[in-house]
């Protein structure tokens, strides 16, 4: 990796070690250097009004005054750009919270390293650097009234939009999940935070649900018309699920349509998990004895009892994206991936990985033995109509 381009900055208290990285990230190729001896040096340089701007911070934790914990805790606070690799004598459990608190600082973190650094264990490091992207400036979603939502739904402009969902060993498209979207006909097309908590608060989250539950199961009738047969998942509210009436509901919907359950996933959210209402339980139990699919939504957000967790009859274990993106540069990330990942073997279900941004998070789950994966870099959520040309695109490839 170039980066004669990068702004450094040493924050050491020690001045023969300070020298040696000084010296260690000219030998690696750094163009500009600046080094400070303790915290309170190292805040000054790192603020946002400091200049030239620091691009990368070798931070070590043993700096006198303020200490690298304390130092940690201030860029957070003032959202420090900087990428930052934290040093210290430490052992590496340690160093390894250390990580983990950085990250819940809101930090941007490339590694930490154990004293002494040397180029073998800070050049790996630095290849976990990349450009910060510009971020476009996007107005906020609009937001509507229970109302307004309502006369939406039942003029049926709501859409369901499909992502795919990838299997990893061998690129084959293996399910579709649904994602609501509104086709408003002043605001265009509006994600989830325009309408949900209006639908939400209003306790009628269901509206939205039957109405996925019917247009996803009639694209995916039409898709089977294009000789594209291929199972969907859809998200579901835990008291839609509860409703006395929701197995016979759905079994109508897919007799209309001429869909088998076996092709129909339902996702529930971690959350949901812990309930252990055996009439719930129950539910869920029946729809899997019918043939549905059951994943649980965003694990690893909640607090799951894993003996409760084990006694659901899932059958996906969807991982959160916030273990996911970054997790093939991030210890703490890839440690919790790697656990989240060995339960659902262990239990012998299929996990997919959520929020996949680049080629790099796929590689590092292809290599993890992860079964599926969904995200940008795979694509974006479409309309039933564009997936043909989509999906004759993908097996160009695969």
């Amino acid at each position: 990796m170039d980066i004669a381009h990068l702004h450094f900055l040493v924050a050491q208290a020690d001045p023969s070690e300070r020298r040696a990285l000084v010296a260690l990230l000219g030998q690696l190729g750094a163009g500009q250097v600046t080094d400070v001896a303790d915290g309170a040096a190292a805040l000054q340089a790192l603020e946002a009004s400091a200049t030239p701007r620091v691009n990368v911070a070798l931070i070590d934790l043993d700096l006198p005054g303020m200490d690298g914990l304390t130092l940690l805790r201030r860029l957070g606070e003032i959202q420090c750009g900087a990428r930052l690799i934290v040093t210290g004598a430490q052992p590496a459990g340690l160093l390894f919270s250390v990580e983990t608190l950085a990250e819940a600082f809101g930090i941007e973190l490339l590694g930490a390293i154990a004293r002494p650094v040397t180029a073998v264990t800070l050049k790996p490091v630095l290849e976990n650097y990349t450009p910060l992207p510009r971020l476009a400036q996007t107005p906020a979603e609009p937001r509507f009234t229970f109302q307004q939502v309502g006369i939406g739904l039942q003029k049926r402009q709501f859409e369901p939009y499909f992502q795919p969902k990838i299997e990893l060993a061998t690129g084959q498209v293996k399910g579709l999940e649904v994602f609501a979207r509104w086709n408003h006909p002043e605001h265009g097309v509006l994600g989830p935070a325009s309408f949900v908590d209006a639908l939400g608060e209003s306790g009628r989250i269901d509206f939205l649900d039957w109405s996925m539950i019917e247009l996803s199961v009639e694209r995916q009738r039409w898709l089977q018309d294009q000789d594209i047969a291929i199972p969907i998942s859809l998200n579901i509210a835990s008291e839609t699920l509860a409703h006395p009436a929701f197995v016979r509901q759905m079994s109508a919907c897919l007799e209309r349509h001429g869909v088998a359950a076996t092709d129909v996933t339902f996702e529930i959210s971690e959350s949901s998990v812990l309930n252990t209402d055996p009439d719930f339980i129950e539910r869920l139990v029946r729809l899997r004895m019918m043939g549905f699919g059951l994943a649980i939504d965003d694990y690893g957000t909640g607090r799951s009892n894993l003996q409760l967790l084990a006694r659901i009859p899932f059958t996906e274990l969807k991982i959160d994206r916030s273990f996911v993106d970054g997790a093939s540069r991030r210890l703490p990330l890839s440690t919790l991936l790697r656990s989240c990942l060995s339960l659902a073997h262990s239990l012998d279900r299929k996990s997919v990985a959520v929020g996949v941004e680049t080629r790099r998070d796929w590689d590092f789950l292809q290599a993890l033995g992860c079964t599926y994966a969904q995200g940008y870099h795979i694509a974006n959520p479409m309309p039933a109509t564009a997936f043909p040309a989509w999906l004759s695109d993908w097996r160009q490839y695969f």
